[in-house]
């Protein structure tokens, strides 16, 4: 006879979690455990759908202000290294997982994700039915949430949920962004002069300019159009940021007078909702948004799809067919979410078919994700090789 085999798990080797709630605005509370750092935060509930790259997704500044649910239901199981952070710091307000990985188990690995998030602050919650939160934020659209793991009464955590502000509105920018002007110089023979305004870059971005042979003059998001031109750039660039495009003035403005001067413009993310206003379009508030890096894409002039990864809330409102007459030159989509036919690529054209400026709406520095749209770097290169070879 054999004894029988015990079913229960071993015994977590850092010990009993607290408890913890979750508590959305519409009222629903989900129970847990405290995750990372114990204590309360608030911020906007969306979902992310990707499958690995947690660490960048936690250190990408355009999650600044929200609690990220993720859909993969074990987290941490490669730990935390020092390596693939896309900024200098964990951005997310907080973050809500399933099971979180016991032990981590990678050879590049320095610490665990519980370990790291309790040294920067950071309050999570784990043992949340993830699965049923990620269906009712799909439902009813992303909203406001309280995590707590000091608060054991929802009605009161729901109290200090609706006083927080709402991300429509919110302009956040300036927040993430650089303080002070910096340089990352081109790899190998410089060909070109880039200035790209921060507005919550990450750094996987200008690392493959760089690669490209052009040297990036990375501004703060509150440079003015002055500081933008004194550098004599071939190319200015916007990258991803956080918040409402709709609340975002002085980024618009530069970039309008970067149209107006003829210079070429490649935009990543907010920089593609900018563009939109920059060019005329409105901006709107998606639902629930896109996060993840499994998101279809077409290519409305190749009729090419491509798997990107995306991380917006917002998105331009411009017609998905013809031409767009702009004062600086005919404007059209180029690209189109398959999902949900949501504007994902703008382009800019003068009246001879030339390129003068374009954006997307997702990323082609995705880390991690898919890489088969880290062409547009090449695109952008050939855009300002044009335009010098047609000023001569």
């Amino acid at each position: 006879m054999f004894a029988a085999e015990s079913s229960a798990p071993p015994p977590d080797p850092r010990g009993p979690r607290p408890p913890a709630l979750l508590v959305l605005e519409d009222g629903r509370t989900f129970r847990g455990h405290a995750f990372g750092a114990v204590g309360e935060t608030f911020g906007e509930a969306v979902f992310a759908t990707a499958m690995s790259g947690y660490q960048e997704t936690l250190t990408d500044p355009s999650y600044h202000r929200q609690v990220v649910v993720a859909t993969a239901p074990h987290i941490g199981n490669t730990g935390w290294n020092d390596e693939d952070d896309e900024s200098g710091r964990i951005w997310v307000a907080g973050y809500v997982i399933r099971d979180a990985a016991r032990v981590p188990s990678n050879w590049r690995s320095r610490r665990s994700l519980d370990a790291e998030l309790k040294a920067q602050g950071v309050v999570g919650l784990c043992d949340v039915d993830t699965r049923a939160l990620t269906r009712h934020l799909r439902d009813r659209g992303a909203m406001r949430v309280g995590l707590s793991s000091v608060e054991t009464d929802p009605a009161a955590l729901l109290e200090r949920v609706l006083a927080t502000p709402s991300m429509a509105g919110a302009s956040l920018a300036a927040e993430v962004s650089t303080k002070a002007a910096y340089v990352v110089p081109a790899e190998g023979e410089q060909r070109y002069r880039v200035v790209a305004l921060d507005l919550g870059i990450k750094s996987m971005t200008p690392t493959l300019m760089a690669r490209r042979g052009i040297e990036v003059h990375v501004l703060p998001a509150t440079a003015s159009f002055a500081d933008v031109a004194a550098l004599e750039p071939d190319g200015v660039f916007f990258s991803n940021g956080p918040g409402d495009p709709g609340a975002t003035e002085g980024p618009v403005e530069i970039l309008q007078a970067t149209l107006e001067a003829g210079i070429p413009y490649f935009g990543i993310c907010f920089g593609n909702q900018l563009f939109g206003r920059a060019l005329g379009f409105d901006t709107y508030k998606l639902g629930y948004g896109h996060r993840g890096i499994n998101q279809p894409v077409m290519d409305l002039g190749t009729r090419k799809v491509e798997i990107t990864a995306h991380n917006h809330g917002f998105a331009v409102d411009a017609p998905l067919e013809g031409e767009t007459t702009t004062p600086y030159g005919l404007a059209r989509v180029s690209h189109v979410g398959l999902n949900d036919q949501v504007v994902e690529g703008l382009e800019l054209r003068n009246a001879d078919g030339r390129i003068l400026a374009f954006s997307v709406q997702y990323h082609p520095e995705a880390a991690a994700g898919p890489h088969d749209a880290s062409y547009l770097f090449d695109r952008f290169t050939d855009v300002m090789a044009d335009h010098r070879t047609g000023s001569n």
